[in-house]
């Protein structure tokens, strides 16, 4: 049993409805140059809950994991994207940082799977989120935030997803 850094906080999800539900919280949250790290193994729930970041925000798009062609645009009516990256087929941070991801972060919210694998690509000021599949139906997950923007993030969707 690890514990909780002081500012971080746990979510269990017992479904996939319920992962994209708080997923929706967080991303009615976002706004150009955020960014979102998720880490976790295979099936720890990543996509699902970015499925439900991506509704949240406003998306019109379908979700699907960018594992093939690294890097998924989510559109608004509003014309705003959200890019959705999956390092996991990335050989490390060089590679990414050809990706342009200042270019991103200047047009929407980054959401980034197996971050951990870019990290020095990414900026110091994020919020992170380390999915653990627990069985079947149930995901732990602990969320963390740097930098004053990311921490007010943490701390509206601590409300959001647990009221004051």
């Amino acid at each position: 049993m690890a514990v909780i850094e002081k500012g971080s906080f746990e979510v269990i999800s017992r479904s996939p409805t319920q992962t994209r539900r708080v997923g929706m919280r967080l991303g009615e949250l976002l706004l150009p140059g955020d960014v979102v790290c998720l880490e976790g193994n295979l099936g720890a729930g990543k996509t699902t809950l970015v499925q439900g970041i991506a509704s949240g925000w406003g998306s019109y798009d379908s979700v699907t994991s960018p594992s093939y062609v690294l890097v998924n645009v989510y559109r608004r009516l509003d014309q705003s994207q959200l890019f959705h990256l999956d390092a996991y087929r990335l050989s490390g941070p060089e590679e990414a940082v050809d990706l342009d991801l200042d270019a991103m972060l200047g047009q929407g919210p980054l959401l980034v799977e197996w971050a951990d694998r870019i990290q020095d690509a990414l900026p110091d000021e994020c919020l992170s989120i380390k999915m653990r599949l627990i069985n079947d139906e149930q995901r732990d997950f602990i969320v963390n935030a740097k930098g004053e923007r990311h921490k007010d993030i943490l701390d509206r969707f601590r409300e959001d997803v647990y009221g004051a």
